[in-house]
């Protein structure tokens, strides 16, 4: 049925594909690679070949015997738009989510590319809010323009880890942005100036904002654990999800 999620902005994580590569700045202390080595060491069913990009056919129909209406972050250890995942086979995924409308289904990507040629031959289900990774300005930020040739009913960002400055950004036809700090040992810091940014961005174009966490860095710039930094932004959080007119 999928795995409980302690990710704030999901209910359950649904893994048809494990593993995945390097593409971004954004991917150099991947989490999923961590934990991936972790439960290879564990010997838990599907991570043998550890964080090896793995099709695993045999998890495609847990959402099907889940009949309460949940939020699944499609693929939290792999990106469905890796390279290596033939298209025949995210048509399989597909299906499961096509016949399961009483789900939501969160799918994130920094593939944006790939994604838009997929979805420029395929019809995307309503109940899909299909997602980009905006981590810098340079890798991130034209994943934004690959998103928005997606008919997705719900577009998002996240902004997570948030490793610059991005400047300006174009949210039109984008509906939520979720931003947070790195977290682990090496964790790359995050300033508050640049969240802010993000957020005034969100309130004048009409996204909602969601404010993950900071991470290993504080908001004081004092590296501790991440529980201990919490996840408000100038004292206040930010949890907002998008409107009720999206229909879930």
């Amino acid at each position: 049925m999928g795995t409980q999620s302690r990710i704030e902005w999901t209910e359950q994580t649904w893994n048809p594909v494990t593993g995945c590569t390097k593409v971004s700045p954004g991917c150099k202390h991947c989490y999923a690679e961590t934990m991936a080595h972790r439960l290879q060491a564990m010997g838990t069913p599907g991570y043998k070949d550890g964080f090896r990009l793995s099709l695993m056919p045999e998890r495609l129909e847990q959402p099907v015997k889940r009949k309460k209406p949940t939020m699944y972050f499609v693929n939290s250890m792999s990106d469905l738009f890796h390279e290596d995942v033939p298209f025949e086979y995210i048509d399989q995924v597909m299906a499961v989510i096509q016949a399961t409308p009483h789900h939501t289904y969160q799918i994130l990507t920094k593939r944006a590319g790939r994604m838009a040629e997929y979805y420029g031959t395929h019809p995307i289900a309503a109940n899909i809010w299909q997602g980009v990774t905006v981590e810098d300005r340079k890798y991130g930020k034209p994943r934004i323009d690959e998103l928005r040739k997606v008919g997705a009913k719900i577009r998002f960002l996240s902004v997570e880890p948030l490793l610059e400055e991005l400047g300006e950004l174009d949210l039109s036809g984008i509906h939520w942005v979720i931003v947070g700090g790195e977290s682990g040992n090496q964790a790359r810091p995050m300033k508050q100036a640049w969240a802010d940014h993000v957020r005034h961005q969100c309130e004048a174009q009409g996204a909602s904002f969601f404010f993950k966490q900071w991470g290993t860095w504080g908001a004081d710039g004092v590296k501790r654990n991440k529980h201990l930094n919490g996840r408000l932004l100038n004292g206040q959080q930010w949890d907002a999800y998008p409107g009720v007119d999206a229909g879930y």
